[in-house]
């Protein structure tokens, strides 16, 4: 795109050009074809912006949503991360206490969570639990055990809570750069209503369906099963029926289609973190493992596990200086079958060279 100063000596000597003299710099001429020359300019960049928005492979935000519904694709949406909440008091109450659902409890980082269900903690013990969800959908309400541990509005008996497991399946909405991998892809495998991007393109609208890849001829002339997953990993039993449902409807005549759940296949992940100096040593770490956990999602149905990308996670936060990685040692290959989720996890601290 042409500058201002550019565009004004354009229209400058094709002005001397006609009229034969060249005006003062300081005239009024001059002052109206800067004007001219500032707003030229800003029809150049509004004909850029609408260019690059015409087209998929450049297109961000709404607009490439748009050309996803021309392919009849939409963005996956982001998640609400999942767990437990353990309320407790201080001495084994006489009558039962209810929790009501929608008690909210935070942690540090004021990152907040409600209950989804009435709890009652019964009369003579001093626990109980209550599933619950993040207020807020995203990776931010993935947390490890134990971060929650500040109640809000709860009964005056309650005294303490906490997540005795990890809250995980909180998800970001899918960015620009993931969807418009898939709205290309489905260009370039264009769906037929009998070819494998036909069935995971229709497994991929189907709500609660994070990932979704289909095996031709897995059974035999005639079969074809579809893997799926949703944002927890592993999709639960009445997804797979719901969507088994779906493509008896729609499927080809004598096509046997079979819905199943990938197999999973532990990643055991060692890694040692070096924080930069004067960061929170604790903080960086407790990051570094959100950030590994956040990786094992059911978005890796068929992708392969590359350390490089694992480890751009961690190079991507503000504190991180270095990390090594003892374990995996390779990069897990892809396979449309199983599904790469989280075995052990153990981050520590790196010692300085």
């Amino acid at each position: 795109m042409r500058s201002i100063e550019e565009i004004y000596e354009a229209l400058l000597n094709a002005y001397t050009e006609r009229a034969g003299f060249t005006p003062e710099s300081g005239c009024d001429l001059a002052v109206r074809l800067w004007a001219s020359a500032a707003e030229i300019q800003s029809l150049e960049a509004q004909a850029d912006w609408v260019l690059n928005q015409s087209f998929p492979q450049t297109a961000q935000g709404i607009h490439l949503d748009r050309h996803g519904e021309m392919r009849n694709l939409r963005r996956t949406p982001a998640t609400r991360a999942a767990g437990t909440l353990r309320f407790s008091v201080s001495a084994p109450p006489v009558v039962d206490i209810t929790i009501p659902a929608g008690t909210v409890c935070m942690t540090a980082d004021e990152v907040r969570f409600q209950t989804a269900a009435d709890t009652v903690l019964a009369a003579g013990s001093t626990w109980a639990d209550a599933p619950a969800e993040a207020l807020e959908p995203g990776t931010g309400g993935n947390v490890v055990p134990g971060a929650v541990r500040f109640l809000t509005a709860c009964p005056l008996a309650v005294t303490a809570v906490t997540n005795p497991n990890a809250f995980t399946g909180g998800a970001d909405q899918e960015d620009d750069a993931a969807f418009r991998t898939r709205i290309m892809e489905s260009y370039h495998r264009l769906p037929n209503g009998a070819n494998a991007a036909w069935y995971e393109e229709t497994a991929m609208n189907f709500a609660g369906v994070t990932a979704a890849k289909a095996v031709g001829r897995a059974r035999g002339i005639g079969t074809v099963d579809v893997y799926v997953t949703g944002e927890n990993g592993l999709p639960d039993p009445d997804l797979l029926t719901a969507l088994k449902a779906e493509f008896q409807e729609k499927r080809e005549i004598a096509v046997d289609v079979e819905v199943k759940a990938p197999a999973p296949q532990p990643v055991n992940v060692a890694v040692a973190v070096l924080a930069k100096e004067g960061a929170d040593k604790a903080a960086v770490l407790e990051a570094a493992g959100r950030a590994v956990t956040d990786f094992f999602s059911g978005r890796l149905l068929g992708r392969p596990v590359r350390l490089a990308e694992l480890g751009s996670r961690l190079f991507a936060l503000e504190d991180v200086e270095n990390y090594r990685f003892t374990s995996p040692t390779a990069d897990l290959l892809a396979d449309n079958t199983i599904l790469p989720v989280l075995g052990t996890l153990s981050v520590t601290e790196m010692e300085e060279p």
